[in-house]
């Protein structure tokens, strides 16, 4: 017995809520943040910046934006307990490491029983600022090096290759890694935000939603794509030629093993996302003086298009973007959560606004009832 007949699978076209954060237009390519189109965002804008347009829906004035730089650059050192329980983390998958410390840092947070809306936005501050440190200083940590502390002076994007790795980044390694939290902010009701929103929608605290957030993420269906993509160029090895890029390509598509970095549940047409990273993986290339691993990516972008009409999406030319930054492949996804955590707050708050608890329901599919019950001793 069906108790509908409009159900659908994974949700897909159903519309769950209202929000003035995100909007899509998947048969365009068009998307943008509280009204603001991610190409001039891209071009213009700084991750702080649309940190705050998302939190606000409007851009900040000039003292808005150095008060929350301010205000980011005061919580992005980590508590030594933090650090102590970092270290003692058996190695594991960095997604489980992120889903502990994420949630560990509402035992340090000083607002963490403060349910008000201005309490809960100084912890999405907080949260934005520590997530980052966080991700980066584990990296370093597992790679072998030492606490860095944070520069006051640098912007997020800059501090967290810092942290990452202990040298100071320059201006184009800074601003690539911060045009790609820019992409990565927001990106409407995925599986992780909506995770973050029910799960504030029950009243619970900011940091149990950004942990569900997280765990969703951690999912193969929603993050982790750029590193395979990454994992597939280098298996390729860096002196592939085309002849050997195309033989393998095809080789999974006659397989019909999906290749990472194509296709996107919304978009119809290119992620408008993979536009900016396509040149941002092309002039961090062009610096080093090695663009191997963008014309490989070139190549079989090319090749994809031509054999299955698909577009790439915003983890193909991510993966060596980071890749070329120095950022380690395990970290990829945890990377994601750096810049989502934005979103995920700003998605939390807009709940917290106008909440009612999400109790969808489901299509019952199972046997006709009432059936009848046979006692133990005769099954």
């Amino acid at each position: 017995m069906t108790t509908s007949s409009a159900s659908r699978a994974g949700l897909e076209g159903v519309v769950a809520t209202s929000s003035a954060i995100c909007y899509i237009d998947g048969a365009r390519g068009v998307l943008a943040y509280a009204g603001h189109d991610i190409h001039d965002l891209a071009r213009e804008a700084g991750f702080e910046e649309v940190c705050y347009l998302l939190w606000h829906r409007r851009l900040p004035s000039r003292a808005e934006l150095g008060a929350l730089k301010s205000d980011l650059a005061a919580a992005r050192r980590l508590p030594e307990a933090m650090l102590r329980l970092m270290r003692s983390l058996p190695v594991g998958h960095p997604m489980d490491a992120l889903r502990t410390l994420a949630s560990a840092l509402a035992h340090s947070d000083p607002e963490a029983d403060d349910r008000s809306p201005a309490a809960a936005f100084r912890k999405a501050v907080r949260l934005t600022a520590q997530v980052g440190s966080v991700v980066a200083t584990w990296g370093r940590l597992n790679a072998g090096g030492g606490v860095i502390e944070p520069d006051p002076a640098l912007d997020h994007a800059a501090n967290f290759l810092l942290l990452l790795t202990g040298e100071r980044p320059s201006a184009p390694a800074a601003r690539a890694l911060d045009v790609a939290l820019v992409l990565h902010a927001d990106h409407e009701l995925n599986a992780s935000t909506f995770a973050a929103r029910v799960t504030a929608a029950t009243l619970s605290d900011i940091h149990s939603a950004a942990v569900a957030g997280i765990g969703a993420l951690k999912g193969p269906l929603h993050g982790g794509a750029n590193a395979e993509v990454m994992r597939m160029l280098l298996a390729m090895g860096r002196d592939a030629d085309d002849a050997r890029i195309d033989r393998v390509v095809r080789d999974m598509l006659a397989r019909k093993v999906k290749v990472p970095g194509f296709g996107h549940r919304v978009y119809r047409t290119e992620d408008p996302r993979a536009t900016h990273l396509r040149r941002m993986s092309k002039e961090i290339g062009e610096r080093s003086g090695d663009t191997r691993w963008y014309d490989m990516s070139r190549r079989i972008e090319a090749l994809m298009k031509a054999e299955t009409k698909i577009d790439a999406n915003v983890d193909f030319y991510s993966a060596s973007t980071y890749y070329m930054l120095g950022i380690p492949i395990e970290l990829f996804t945890p990377v994601f959560a750096v810049s989502r955590i934005a979103g995920w707050t700003a998605h939390v708050l807009e709940q917290y606004a106008d909440n009612r608890l999400i109790r969808p329901r489901a299509e019952y599919i199972g046997p006709e009832h009432p059936q009848a019950f046979t006692p133990l001793d005769r099954r």
